[in-house]
Parts: structure tokens; C-alpha cells; sequence
């Protein structure tokens, strides 16, 4: 009786080991079913996702380089340009603070960037959810971009009067080699568009004319590229941009229970088992909805295969048997 058992125990555990690598290599991942949800700050279901490094937008005019700078740098050999120009940096921050009221505290940080003679990139208020009962709470983001000599200014203005600061990033780009290699490269360009220019006036033949017409067009396209990218430097460096996520001060209070209130690693403790218990819950679900079904689709035809070669073994078996049991009889 242990007999039969074992073989149907061992042809089960060889479809179902069969039929997952089938799966794979048909792109079907049975273990990525099971999903860990972050823990690393609160809010986990909000409506607007996170955001990571400021978004490169601008909503004022350019403020150029020093034109005494530029002046000096004319007609000057690019590393001697370099060495003059005062260093070109790209400063950039974002941060995390849990604050009592995130609406309130956004427009006071828009206020902020327009007196400091900035301005406000993006902002965005919605609603997360958290704890056990997923109750509701405001949440918000805002990206401000401020002068570069008042950006700590503006981060100790955003971080003060916070309940705690979750985390704080800040970003330095030196581009003042990309910035003088631009600024060379336009210099070459206008000379080239003006000495085109010279060329055109004095052409006769209207097919001299058509082609140096072309590499004018060219050449001015090209220095309208460099211009562009040379102004997107030029305020890049002169306002940096403060990104800000303002939590709710009620989603990061501790978990209470019956009055009593489970604060430091208790709080994290049920919390990560209310996280562990919403990914079990979805794995379950997913494997008898997606996984099991699959494997038994790939089961039926290994099982008709199986039962086929075990018909055949059996009918070629008991031939061969006859055979020998007559060719036994002869002797």
C-alpha cells in the first residue's frame, strides 16, 4: 500500500517541479507573487506617488552670467577661461518632514520661496491612508526653487517648526569645464555664421548662394542649441531647487490597542506583521487564482504523456513477455 503511494507522492512533486520551469521559460514567475511592502516612512497607500530628484522646470526669466566675467573671458584660450570664471555649481535638495498640517505648511513654503525672490516649481496635495483601518490623512508635495545663496535659508525655514525631519538630501554638480566648453564652442559658431554671412553677400551664382545658405541655416541652429543650453546652466546655478514631502503628523503616531499605545519596536513590530499579513493574504489569493491553475494546465498534458508511455511500456512489455515465454516452451 506504501508502494502506490509514494509513486503518486513523487509523479505529483515531478509534474508540479516540471511545470514551474515551464512557467519560467514561458515568462510565467509563480515567486513574485509574494509582495514586502516598504516601512521606510509612513503613508504607504497615498494617492500620488513619491518623487525623487527636483524636476527641471522654470517659471522665470534667465539671470545670466556676470557680463564683466564674460568680458574678461573673450577671446581667452578655454583652460586660462576656466581658471578665471568663477566656479559653475548646480546645488539641489529634497526632504521628508513630518509636520501637524501639510496643506497649511505647504503655502507657507510657497510664500517662503516668493519672498526669497523664487518660486514654486509644482505642488500637490492628496490623501494617504495608514494603520491597520487605512483611515485618512492629508499628504503633500512641493518643489520650490529659491537663489543659491539662500538655500540653507530656505532649508531651515522648511525644517523649522517640524515634528521630526525623516530624511534630508542635498545634491552639488560642478559644471564650470561643461560651462566654459560651451561658452567656447558658441564664440567658434558666431564666427563661422558671421564669416557665412560675408560669403553670402558677396555670392552671384544662385547655386553658391543655395549652398551656403544651408550651413548658414546650420550653423544658427546649432548656436541656438548652445544658447539654450548654456541659459538652462545659468539658472540651473542661480536658483537651486528644494523638493519637500510633507507627512501628517497623525500617520506616524504609535499603534494603540486597548488604550495602551505601542511605541519604539513594538509599534514597528505590528506593524510589519500587518504588512507581512496583507502580502500573505495577496499570495494566497494570486496562487489559487493564477497559480495553481496554471500548473494544473501544464499538469493534464504531462499526465496524458505519462499514462500514454505507461500503456505502451505495458503493451510492448507483456509482447516481449510472450515472446519469451513461447520461445521457452520450444526449448
Amino acid at each position: 500500500m506504501k508502494r502506490p503511494v509514494l509513486i503518486i507522492l513523487s509523479v505529483v512533486v515531478a509534474f508540479v517541479l516540471v511545470g514551474s520551469l515551464l512557467m519560467n521559460l514561458f515568462g510565467l514567475r509563480v515567486g513574485q507573487t509574494f509582495s514586502y511592502v516598504s516601512t521606510e516612512l509612513p503613508g504607504y497607500g497615498g494617492g500620488a506617488p513619491e518623487f525623487g530628484a527636483p524636476q527641471e522646470l522654470f517659471a522665470s526669466a534667465p539671470i545670466p552670467v556676470s557680463d564683466q566675467i564674460s568680458a574678461q573671458m573673450e577671446g581667452m584660450d578655454p583652460s586660462k577661461a576656466q581658471a578665471l570664471q568663477e566656479r559653475m555649481v548646480i546645488q539641489n535638495a529634497d526632504l521628508a518632514i513630518v509636520v501637524a498640517d501639510p496643506k497649511t505648511r505647504m503655502s507657507e513654503i510657497a510664500d517662503m520661496a516668493k519672498a526669497m525672490g523664487g518660486f514654486v516649481v509644482s505642488s500637490n496635495l492628496y490623501t494617504t491612508y495608514y494603520g491597520a483601518n487605512s483611515a485618512e490623512a492629508p499628504e503633500a508635495t512641493i518643489t520650490i526653487r529659491v537663489p543659491q545663496e539662500k538655500l540653507d535659508e530656505a532649508l531651515k525655514a522648511i525644517k523649522d517648526g517640524a515634528v521630526k525631519v525623516n530624511y534630508e538630501n542635498r545634491a552639488s554638480d560642478d559644471i564650470t569645464s561643461v560651462y566654459v566648453d560651451l561658452q567656447s564652442q558658441l564664440k567658434a559658431k558666431q564666427a563661422a555664421e558671421k564669416k557665412l554671412l560675408e560669403i553670402l553677400d558677396a555670392a552671384d551664382e544662385t547655386e553658391d548662394v543655395l549652398a551656403v545658405y544651408t550651413q548658414l541655416q546650420i550653423i544658427q541652429s546649432e548656436i541656438e542649441v548652445l544658447k539654450g543650453q548654456i541659459k538652462y546652466y545659468d539658472e540651473s546655478v542661480a536658483l537651486s531647487a528644494v523638493s519637500a514631502r510633507l507627512i501628517a503628523e497623525e500617520t506616524v503616531q504609535p499603534v494603540e490597542i486597548g488604550g495602551w499605545k505601542l511605541e519604539g519596536t513594538a509599534n514597528e513590530a505590528i506593524q510589519k506583521l500587518i504588512y507581512f499579513t496583507q502580502g500573505f493574504v495577496k499570495f494566497i489569493i494570486t496562487f489559487a487564482l493564477f497559480t495553481l491553475p496554471s500548473l494544473i494546465l501544464v499538469a493534464i498534458p504531462l499526465s496524458l504523456l505519462f499514462l500514454g508511455g505507461s500503456r505502451l511500456y505495458r503493451k510492448f512489455g507483456k509482447s516481449k513477455a510472450a515472446v519469451e515465454v513461447k520461445e521457452e516452451a520450444k526449448k
